[in-house]
């Protein structure tokens, strides 16, 4: 969440930006700035009463060996009020203090300036794009097709299973699967991420400490007996590591990459964009994840948007990358860019990977901090990455390697798969 600091001392740049998200922000930072006005009287009050009858319970010894038993006795009147005073203030003070940090979690991150004026998907800019798009012709079969003649995902077993958005991943489907899941993280551990295999259920305080709640409840599937989430991402357990934490500053940066399967429930989402293995409610990501000193921040977002395009391009598949425009960016984010593959099938985009800078907005709620060479606690900088998200990978891949009525896997990942081929 936002500091109150940024609030207080950037009022008018912090409304303006948000402005870039297409959320008017005015009423409620002038509104969470008088809840701080009135935390900040409440404890001036709170404060002198308690030094009050500090000094009252003080002269009640002093009174009693005077043998002024009357004036004690009142001294001893006056700080039972004062008590029931401070009890009073403190009862207010916690209130006050409830209502305004619900205030404040329910504002977004302000976009860097990085971030193009836009307000969907349409207005975000291609940054870069590579690859050669394959001519494959009108014969050309999209990826749930390609599944079924190979056997290679069994969507209506899923249904059978589970339902909609659950496939079943089978023989050379299962291998490829699992060879992308190694490979993607080999190539993270390679680049200096350090592999950790987190639990994929988190509690509410890991969920509020990354910006999933109390803002996509209805994306996430809860387990309500023991209050669990099913993880949306590895973003969610990887940051969490360090929810309490203080690093030295000889301990930055921290870079971890994790498998886990992931759950989103998708609420909305209908018709020819969620065929296939376009959108589904588990799937199979690798996540890289960066804590950062503030300065450092921005050269570690490059260095991981060079790090995925790396990886994509090793695939051999079309790709572009694109800058999110502030009405297209989540939440939490300051700034994000998008990984899209092409389906030559479809004849479409498809998203495979978001990395984003989150600046202090994650480390604030999370209280994840250092220790810098002066001994002043700072707030860390988070971001994260996608590298890579399987499906629609697998959708590509299927699509843009079909030849001759048989599936090329890519040189890089015959080491892992055992097979050139598919056929």
């Amino acid at each position: 969440m936002l500091t109150l600091k940024a609030l207080r001392e950037n009022t008018e740049e912090v409304v303006k930006k948000l402005a870039k998200k297409g959320y008017d922000a005015k009423a409620d930072v002038d509104q969470i700035l008088g809840l701080d006005d009135l935390r900040k009287k409440i404890q001036v009050e709170l404060d002198s009463n308690l030094a009050e009858q500090k000094k009252k319970a003080a002269e009640i010894g002093a009174l009693m060996k005077q043998g002024m038993k009357e004036a004690a006795e009142q001294a001893k009147a006056d700080v039972a009020a004062l008590k029931e005073k401070s009890a009073e203030l403190a009862v207010k003070a916690e209130e006050n203090i409830k209502e305004l940090e619900a205030k404040l979690v329910l504002l977004p991150n302000t976009p860097c300036d990085l971030v193009p004026e836009g307000r969907t998907a349409e207005d975000n800019v291609v940054v870069k794009q590579g690859g050669v798009i394959p001519d494959l012709g009108a014969d050309a079969l999209p990826h749930w097709e390609l599944a079924k003649k190979f056997d290679l995902i069994d969507f209506d077993l899923g249904v059978k299973i589970t339902g909609a958005g659950f496939p079943v991943y089978k023989g050379k489907g299962a291998k490829l699967q699992r060879a992308l899941i190694n490979f993607f993280l080999d190539c993270n551990t390679s680049a200096g991420y350090l592999e950790v295999e987190p639990p994929v259920m988190v509690n509410e305080a890991s969920g509020f400490g990354t910006g999933q709640l109390p803002d996509k409840e209805g994306q996430m599937y809860h387990a309500t007996l023991d209050n669990f989430y099913m993880v949306p991402t590895a973003e969610v357990p990887v940051t969490n590591i360090f929810r309490d934490v203080i690093l030295q500053e000889k301990q930055l940066p921290q870079m971890m990459t994790a498998y886990t399967p992931c759950f989103r429930r998708e609420a909305g989402s209908y018709g020819k964009d969620v065929r296939g293995l376009n959108r589904l409610h588990q799937f199979d990501k690798v996540e890289i994840v960066r804590i950062e000193k503030p300065e450092d921040s921005y050269a570690a977002l490059d260095q991981m948007v060079a790090h995925v395009e790396g990886i994509v391009q090793k695939l051999g598949l079309p790709y572009r990358i694109l800058r999110l425009c502030g009405g297209d960016m989540s939440f939490t984010s300051a700034i994000t860019y998008d990984f899209e593959l092409y389906s030559t099938a479809q004849q479409r985009w498809l998203e495979i990977s978001s990395v984003s800078n989150f600046e202090s907005y994650q480390t604030n709620r999370l209280k994840c901090r250092y220790k810098d060479a002066d001994g002043k606690i700072q707030l860390c900088h988070s971001l994260n990455g996608s590298s890579l998200a399987l499906p629609r990978v697998v959708a590509a891949l299927l699509e843009n390697c079909q030849k001759d009525g048989k599936i090329i896997i890519p040189e890089v990942l015959r080491p892992y798969t055992g097979f050139d081929v598919i056929e």
